[in-house]
């Protein structure tokens, strides 16, 4: 059994094909009691050996209508654990792929069988990490904005993923891996984490590159995060913010679930704040500036990312003027003009392509050009202002369930990452055989060599050229990868006129 010693304590893992994990290692105290919504502190050491055989709980979240959403295990307050995956406990030094799970920031756990690290430490000889960290009330709750000088922490769910980034700089080298050579890596929620650890002071000199998958990171500001505050106090029947501090989990739970239900689509209540000290700035902005300056960045979406959401919905069909008050609902600000020659443009770029383009279709590709790709384009390009290693992708592989609803939806290209196409129901999502099979290497060898080198390209897919503005080479990912030219080029001039027109 493979045995490693930690400064606070022994770990024994597990031995596996190709590779040992160990499981359920504590990277923080637990943040109970009077340590809700305080920084993270260090683990406690223990006596003896520490058998990391099993995953620690996951943070404390509510069921959801999306299979696989939710964190399928235990769950606890007690939930700063961290996974680790690696050839040999050994002194390999070898590259770290980082990962943070996403959920919306109020779901998930870093332990799904979808993110098991085994695979990619095998294939590409790295050593993974994935990590459990704070959600909802517990880790993005702000209660220090109607409750100040009590010592509680903004971004609770941040700072832990520092801490954990802080322990494996600490700590990875005594299982094979680089504290050199960090590559944070995540998606939805984990990729707009990872683009808000850029633009923190805290994070700075903890990793050395890092993968935003269908994600760019956007916070709120304290005003919003206060009236959160004041919602979940108003829902959890307290008499004032202070009641928070020991109100029991079960019922802030149920608070957060309450608040929650009453946001509209893509509104995140439970997300990063500026609070001006742990995140000073808005991280596009702070990209913008050269907080990430040195970092390589490889950024992408997948093409229909809304009809993930879109295709459990009860939707009846939508005429042309339904059509167009839902994008004018969407960009507020945008003239009618505008909405029709944009709604125009998606239709003909989708028909051109042989692609479904109904009116639903046209309204879900606007949705997904308008809240993924723009925002993941607009970070590569602050990015590559000061780093030219800055790299862009679109997965365009359709997902046979239901049908081909789905297409290229939200979260489709995580099995294709991990190489873990055959956990719990990704036969059905992702789809077998020979071209997944080579979709899968293709994308895992892309990430690795980034995770290497800080250049993607490998013999599976050839050059993959960094993103400039001018001519926006793209990895596209399907059955047959390639490099594109500003890939669906009039969907994307068509969200961005509609974004110009309502910032306008």
């Amino acid at each position: 059994m493979p045995v490693v010693e930690t400064s606070f304590g022994r770990l024994q893992g597990v031995p596996r094909e190709g590779h040992a994990a160990f499981l359920g290692v504590p990277y923080g105290a637990a943040p109970i009691g009077p340590l809700r919504w305080k920084a993270p502190m260090p683990p406690i050491a223990w006596p003896g050996t520490r058998p990391a055989t099993r995953p620690g709980p996951a943070a404390r979240q509510t069921g959801h209508p999306i299979p696989g959403f939710a964190a399928s295990g235990p769950q606890s307050e007690d939930c700063l654990y961290l996974n680790i995956f690696t050839p040999a406990c050994d002194s390999g030094r070898r590259p770290v792929l980082f990962w943070i799970h996403g959920g919306g920031f109020t779901h998930g756990s870093g332990a799904e069988a979808l993110y098991d690290g085994g695979p990619l430490a095998r294939r590409g000889d790295v050593v993974v990490v994935t990590i459990n960290y704070r959600l909802g009330a517990f880790g993005y709750l702000h209660p220090s904005t109607r409750v100040p000088g009590r010592g509680l922490a903004n971004n609770c769910g941040q700072l832990d993923a520092v801490a954990a980034l802080r322990w494996v700089h600490e700590h990875i080298a005594a299982f094979g891996g680089d504290p050199g050579n960090v590559t944070i890596f995540g998606e939805s929620a984990g990729a707009a984490s990872v683009g808000t650890l850029l633009a923190m002071p805290a994070a700075r000199g903890l990793f050395h590159k890092a993968i935003l998958q269908s994600g760019a990171g956007r916070a709120m500001d304290a005003a919003g995060a206060g009236q959160v505050v004041d919602r979940v106090v108003e829902a959890a029947g307290l008499p004032s913010a202070e009641g928070l501090l020991t109100v029991d989990a079960d019922r802030l739970l149920e608070a957060q679930a309450k608040v929650a239900a009453s946001r509209g689509f893509g509104t995140l209540l439970f997300a990063p704040m500026v609070d001006g000290e742990t995140l000073p700035v808005q991280p596009f902005e702070a990209v913008r500036a050269g907080a990430a300056a040195g970092i390589p960045v490889l950024i992408g979406t997948n093409r229909d990312e809304v009809k993930l959401f879109t295709a459990l919905q009860e939707r009846a069909p939508l005429d042309d003027a339904g059509l167009e008050r839902a994008v004018g609902g969407m960009f507020p600000g945008a003239g009618s003009e505008a909405v029709r020659t944009a709604i125009a443009a998606v239709r003909e770029s989708r028909r051109r392509r042989g692609l479904p383009a109904e009116n639903l279709d046209v309204l879900d590709a606007i949705s997904s050009e308008g809240m993924f790709r723009a925002n993941a384009q607009r970070l590569a390009l602050a990015q590559r202002a000061h780093e030219t290693r800055t790299y862009v992708y679109l997965f365009t592989y359709a997902s046979p369930a239901r049908r081909g609803a789905l297409g290229a939806c939200h979260a489709l290209e995580m099995p294709f990452v991990f190489g873990t196409l055959g956990s719990p129901g990704q036969d059905r999502f992702a789809g077998t055989g020979p071209e997944v099979e080579r979709l899968s290497a293709n994308m895992m060898d892309a990430w690795i060599a980034f995770a290497r080198t800080g250049d993607p390209s490998h013999p599976g897919i050839g050059r993959w050229e960094p993103y400039d503005e001018a001519t926006r080479p793209t990895m596209v990912f399907d059955a047959e990868s390639r490099l594109e030219r500003d890939p669906y080029g009039e969907e994307r001039l068509a969200a961005e006129a509609l974004l110009g027109a309502a910032a306008g």
